[in-house]
């Protein structure tokens, strides 16, 4: 019988690489915003992140997502969600690593690069799977919001900061660890959260009760949540715990979970408040700036996990490139398939840097710097994701479409930080806000970008083309998003021309500040140094 099925030319299993050491771009940033012993103390989680365990993992959690068991047998309502074990695995590894809240301890500790660890390991640990990255982002960014209210934080951060995962509905502060989340928003308001209807009553024992309605309510299993509910006083934030300090539930009524575009591993869900159990974060009627403190850090994540999504969806094309041959010859040394590939890695590249940059003036307290870069940041690098993970899928041709390649979850995947905390327009128009409100921001900003003045005359000028749509002041509102992009590319090309290799560098400000090139990637000015990226970008074994 003839042989009718020989595989040919097909691409080896990715595994056994390191994302985050064998990243030369994610290394650089890490040594250089802390010290090589920080990007040391990360070798375990990168290999891990490698490894096909995490990958399969990665798998099992994304198609087998959360079910929701609104009563026990017997009728009484308990409200709990169910995840696949591999969630677990994920979660475990994540917060035992470091990557949740672990950060604000070890910062009062004394440790100096304490958030750009916790960044560089997030950046190359959820690359393996992005859903439950959002629990982790929200037990991280609870924590200088709950410090407001220092009776809370004295309750609860010790389980928030601890690196250690436990699972499961009972009183907190007798868990060895914690996961936080938020409820913002509600049906007849979104991102307008002073149109918020939930109402708080104030109770003798200085707690209050909360009765209303929340639309998205991410990881409805967490410990701890901070919520907005209106006060006489105003929109006000208040601490909500599952369990009570009696260790009764609180009434939280999970009505149902959200049926996702992506993010299908991680629990989104509506919640019913009535007379559920709060306690006041903040001033009365200042839960806004309250929660935008814990807002201002899942922005920072926002830009880091998209910044993880390119990066994921880069090691693959390449990874594809390097072993699939076409017309005679491997896909990687056709010189149109290295102009795509440089360009993402140039995306890459300059999107790393950016998140890096805000994990650093976290850990700097540069709050100026940070207000403003990250808005900007966030609009930009999550905006651009999409599109780049697109083109990498198709590097892959008709294999990148299909499931089993992982490039489909990433697609899925690559609009969500664009939504989350805010999305395209409200963050350009924060951009505004920011320029508007803080003179601080704006000059924080300006001293990051005279860091490379001089550098390169397409920078030089970008940097012009930037001031002049600033001291227009006509429209602003309409062009807030060509602003919010302009000063997010001039960020990236600061940071570029100061670390980068000249060639990325060089070729960033060709085709993202110098109008070489079209919005398409794939377009770069033609020179020689492509090749030189594309081996750079490529990811190394341990």
């Amino acid at each position: 019988m003839s042989a009718t099925h020989e595989v040919l030319n097909q691409v080896p299993p990715l595994a056994g690489h390191d994302p985050i050491a064998g990243d030369a771009a994610l290394a650089e940033a890490c040594v250089r915003h802390a010290d090589a012993g920080t990007l040391a103390s990360l070798a375990d989680l990168g290999r891990l992140a490698g490894s096909e365990q995490a990958q399969e993992w990665g798998r099992l959690a994304n198609e087998n997502p959360p079910r929701l068991r609104t009563h026990d047998r017997y009728g009484h309502r308990i409200d709990e969600v169910e995840f696949h074990p591999a969630w677990h695995e994920l979660m475990r590894s994540a917060v035992e690593h470091g990557l949740a809240g672990a950060p604000w301890a070890e910062q009062s500790a004394g440790a100096r690069h304490a958030h750009v660890r916790r960044a560089v390991g997030y950046l190359g640990w959820t690359q393996v799977e992005m859903g439950h990255g959002c629990p982790v982002t929200m037990t991280y960014a609870v924590v200088p919001a709950l410090r407001r209210a220092p009776e809370l934080a004295a309750r609860y951060e010790p389980g928030l900061t601890a690196r250690a995962y436990q699972f499961g509905l009972t009183e907190p502060t007798g868990k060895a660890g914690l996961i936080a989340g938020m409820g913002m928003t509600e049906k007849q308001g979104g991102s307008d959260v002073r149109a918020n209807a939930t109402r708080a009553v104030a109770r003798p024992d200085g707690s209050y009760a909360l009765t209303g309605h929340k639309w998205f309510t991410s990881a409805p299993m967490s410990d701890l949540f901070l919520v907005l509910a209106q006060l006489d006083d105003g929109v006000s934030c208040f601490a909500v715990p599952r369990v009570l300090p009696d260790g009764s539930r609180n009434v939280f009524s999970v009505q149902r979970l959200k049926d996702k575009l992506g993010d299908r591993s991680n629990a989104s869900s509506e919640v019913e408040f009535d007379g559920t159990t709060g306690w006041l974060v903040g001033e009365p009627g200042r839960g806004v700036p309250a929660i935008i403190e814990m807002v201002n850090m899942t922005r920072v994540d926002c830009v880091l996990g998209s910044a993880a999504t390119v990066r994921a969806a880069l090691t693959q094309a390449i990874h594809h490139a390097r072993h699939r041959s076409a017309f005679g010859a491997l896909l990687v040394d056709q010189p149109l398939m290295q102009n795509v590939l440089a360009d993402l890695a140039v995306e890459s590249e300059a999107a790393t840097a950016l998140a890096i940059r805000l994990a650093a003036a976290v850990d700097q307290g540069e709050a100026a710097f940070l207000r403003l870069a990250g808005a900007a940041a966030k609009y930009w690098v999550c905006k651009r994701t999409p599109g780049v993970v697109a083109e990498a899928m198709e590097v892959l041709g008709g294999n990148g479409y299909v499931e089993e390649s992982g490039l489909p979850r990433l697609y899925r995947q690559a609009p969500l930080n664009s939504i989350w905390e805010g999305s395209g327009n409200v963050i350009a128009l924060d951009v505004l806000r920011a320029l508007e409100r803080s003179e601080e921001s704006l000059a924080a900003v300006v001293a990051e970008l005279e860091l490379a003045r001089g550098a390169d005359r397409r920078f030089d000028d970008a940097v012009k083309r930037l001031s002049a749509e600033l001291g227009d002041r006509e429209g602003l509102p309409f062009r807030a998003r060509r602003i919010a992009g302009q000063l997010a590319l001039c960020l990236q090309g600061s940071l570029l021309l100061r670390y980068a290799p000249t060639a990325v560098a060089d070729t960033f400000c060709a085709s993202r500040l110098g109008g070489e090139a079209g919005s398409v990637l794939g377009m770069l000015p033609a020179t020689p140094a492509v090749p030189g990226i594309v081996e750079r970008a490529g990811v190394s074994a341990p």
